[in-house]
């Protein structure tokens, strides 16, 4: 599958009650150059100006830090990207039960087989404990992350505002509904349990189709990629592989390991600015 060139412009910040004399932040805005993505340019805007630090954390993704020592009640954050999209991950060897079940499998991805900050144990929840059953009765790993994705679907409907970013996997599926973070942890939860190693993507999407030219209001996105022989990404609230019009950013355990935009502060409350993403496809 080709993937796309695409200009992604990510605006967020805070707005604060009252003047703030320290600020220390974390952004994770910059598309990764891994996998067959690739970056072709990066630039980031914070307003006030701030000198920025740039490293690369635990899990692989780019991350751009910065203080600032000025008394302010707006912060700003404007990252600009153009990428070449992967158009998926290809080729992906179909496992078996015995071979996740190895020394080796679960020593190298041991990480993406625990619960984490906001992905619990399926099998210590009476509602998901049959289905964590019914995952391990399935032929192999890869007719059970199909059968997870139906799970998911069935019990969670879209619903923006319903949960928000502190909302656990556990929590998403007594309520029954949530947005794309909600149905990838849910996803996280079931798979880990059931024994398949399983990590929370985050990045953004554009649309289905080609857009060539077009500035177009694309989005935040999340989605999971699992190991049966090979990572393949899967984007559950879509319901679709992950192709063009995924852009990847950062992976870890579940939300906590990749926010866009963290940060600590010296003064009064703060209110989101909002996120604000515009996507441009771009000829290649």
């Amino acid at each position: 599958m080709a993937g796309r060139r695409l200009r992604i412009q990510h605006r967020t910040g805070y707005r604060y009650a009252s003047p703030v004399v320290s600020s220390f932040n974390e952004v994770r805005m910059t598309p990764m150059d891994d996998d067959g993505q690739v970056l072709i340019s990066h630039e980031l805007r914070v307003e006030p100006r701030a000198a920025v630090l740039v490293y690369t954390d635990y899990w692989g993704a780019r991350v751009e830090s910065f203080d600032t020592h000025e008394p302010h009640d707006v912060l700003e954050v404007i990252a600009t990207s153009t990428v070449d999209t992967a158009g998926g991950l290809q080729g992906v060897r179909d496992g078996s039960w015995a071979e996740l079940a190895t020394e080796a499998v679960l020593d190298r991805w041991c990480e993406y087989l625990e619960t984490s900050s906001y992905v619990d144990d399926a099998r210590e929840d009476d509602s998901r404990v049959d289905l964590v059953r019914q995952l391990r009765a399935q032929a192999t790993p890869a007719s059970a992350i199909r059968l997870c994705n139906e799970m998911v679907r069935d019990r969670i409907a879209y619903a923006s505002g319903s949960t928000n970013v502190s909302t656990t996997a556990g929590e998403a599926w007594a309520t029954g509904s949530g947005v794309c973070q909600d149905f990838a942890h849910a996803m996280l939860s079931l798979l880990r349990s059931a024994g398949i190693p399983a990590r929370y993507v985050s990045g953004y999407l554009h649309t289905e189709e080609d857009a060539m030219g077009e500035t177009v209001r694309g989005e935040s996105h999340a989605w999971v990629e699992v190991w049966h022989g090979g990572w393949e990404g899967l984007d559950p609230t879509n319901n679709r592989a992950v192709g063009a019009a995924h852009v990847l950013v950062a992976r870890g355990r579940d939300y906590a390991d990749v926010p866009p935009l963290k940060g600590i502060y010296a003064g009064g409350a703060s209110q989101g600015l909002g996120v604000d993403v515009e996507i441009t496809q771009l000829m290649r």
